[in-house]
């Protein structure tokens, strides 16, 4: 892994309205790492990534992607920059087919790549190459949360923000969507993701944050967070 600073969040404020959720947040992500957010409900997890990704004004604080700051920029210039952000739920396109919901993941391209993009991700996916001419709405919550990454990585991000990418699935699919996560960062994307199974999360993370009131309570490599006895008695159960 690199030890180079990627994504850097110093003292960010900021909320919705005139509702403060973020309360001075500041942890840096390096290049090559999976990084994970957890925390209690109303912690401000997802909220952080949105304030990073343009979706949620900063009122203070800075956010600097490979050195330059972003903070407030729009979503549409993140992603041309490198980052890309899998929003919590299902967001593909239901009606349309797995290859065609491929094609709109490239949407700010338009260079004669796209193809060998979407042929690329049927090899590191295989699920998506079988499910080609489905229709997204018909695949299972893991099929559709493995398109919804790959959509993403359709314009070659450095940051990958991922919020809950286990929300709702089977044991089984949960598996396979964090062996996903540890694929993509071995073919060299910084991964960033809120989960709620912190445990799992806290096993194949690099480095974690933990959140608590809009604050940043705990940082550490995973394999610490994850055996901190504070941590555990307050956040993992035990």
């Amino acid at each position: 892994m690199d030890t180079e600073v990627l994504l850097e969040v110093e003292n960010v404020v900021g909320g919705y309205g005139e509702i403060q959720v973020l309360s001075g947040v500041s942890f840096a992500v390096c290049r090559g790492e999976v990084a994970t957010i957890i925390g209690a409900n109303g912690a401000g997890k997802s909220t952080t990534l949105k304030a990073i990704f343009g979706l949620v004004p900063v009122w203070s604080g800075t956010i600097r992607f490979e050195g330059q700051e972003i903070q407030n920029r729009s979503p549409k210039e993140l992603l041309r920059r490198g980052i890309a952000l899998v929003l919590q739920g299902r967001v593909n396109f239901p009606l349309m087919t797995v290859e065609e919901n491929l094609e709109m993941g490239a949407f700010l391209r338009s260079d004669p790549g796209v193809r060998q993009d979407i042929e690329a991700m049927y090899d590191r996916f295989p699920m998506l190459r079988e499910k080609r001419r489905e229709l997204a709405g018909n695949l299972s919550g893991g099929q559709q949360q493995v398109l919804e990454m790959a959509m993403a990585l359709m314009l070659h991000p450095k940051l990958l923000m991922l919020d809950e990418p286990s929300l709702g699935l089977s044991p089984r699919m949960m598996d396979e969507v964090f062996q996903t996560v540890l694929e993509i960062r071995e073919q060299g994307v910084t991964v960033l993701m809120v989960e709620q199974n912190a445990k799992k999360a806290l096993s194949i993370s690099d480095h974690a944050i933990v959140m608590d009131l809009g604050r940043k309570r705990f940082e550490g490599t995973g394999e610490a967070i994850l055996h901190d006895p504070e941590v555990k008695r307050a956040y993992l159960g035990g």
